[in-house]
């Protein structure tokens, strides 16, 4: 039994797969604070425990993210556009043609090629817009579990919109709302139709043909994946755990 490692050091979260034979065994995550090759460390010692996996059995390990040269106990390190393009691609079964990856600080749109390569990439520019961020920052406003936003965008009952693309100003622009009496539920509809609105326009007329994924973890919001597929006029698809993927694409890109 070879087991290997691949280590994802996110903005806003590290997260950690051992993975067998392309199989993932056991998958851990813990926020970005100062310190990160510790809780990283601490995160691999964790998931060796969980598994009972001796020092022998450890194969690789592969570090990919913002804070991959934070880690110095690395066997490889792999870019994070190329670790999520073909983590994608093999949880999705070979389907994925275009990635949208809302990360912690930045939102990415990967195009694929058939045999799961990158042939297009855009990015937005530097602000925090649109991102996990974003979406932590409107959850401690509304003082609501970003887990809840899918089912709270489904309730409600008037649209009303958020037109600031700065995320200082759409801060503003909640607290406004919240001050007309507006509804958690409609502010968090606006909030995800104004997500697919910017992502839409990153991705312009780039989209290729066959399946489109929501990744990271804002993905687990099924409120944005139907706001997105209201604005691209497409089925939006996401993998069991959309936050794992970068770290996965890590290790099977030893094989």
């Amino acid at each position: 039994m070879r087991v290997d490692i691949g280590l994802d050091l996110g903005s806003t979260a590290i997260k950690v797969v051992f993975v067998e034979n392309e199989k993932i065994l056991w998958r851990g995550q813990t926020a970005t604070v100062p310190g990160q090759e510790a809780l990283a460390m601490g995160l691999i010692q964790k998931g060796r425990h969980n598994l009972a996996l001796p020092e022998e059995q450890i194969g690789s390990l592969v570090a990919t993210g913002y804070g991959k040269n934070l880690f110095a106990a690395t066997d490889r390190q792999i870019d994070e556009i190329s670790a999520n393009a073909l983590g994608l691609f093999r949880l999705s079964g070979g389907q994925a043609r275009t990635i949208i990856n809302i990360g912690g600080q930045d939102v990415k749109v990967l195009t694929l090629d058939e045999k799961g390569r990158v042939a297009d990439f855009r990015m937005n520019d530097k602000c925090a817009a649109g991102t996990g961020r974003f979406f932590e920052l409107a959850a401690r406003l509304l003082d609501t579990p970003l887990e809840d936003f899918g089912e709270l965008a489904r309730r409600a009952k008037n649209h009303v919109e958020l037109n600031s693309t700065c995320a200082v100003f759409a801060e503003s622009e909640i607290i406004s709302l919240l001050a007309q009496g507006v509804g958690r539920e409609e502010i968090i509809w606006a909030l995800n139709a104004s997500v697919a609105r910017r992502v839409a326009g990153i991705l312009g007329r780039r989209q290729s043909e066959g399946a489109v994924f929501l990744d990271g973890g804002p993905a687990q919001n099924r409120g944005l994946v139907e706001a997105l597929e209201d604005e691209m006029l497409t089925d939006i698809h996401v993998t069991a755990e959309p936050q794992f993927s970068v770290a996965y694409g890590a290790v099977v890109s030893l094989s």
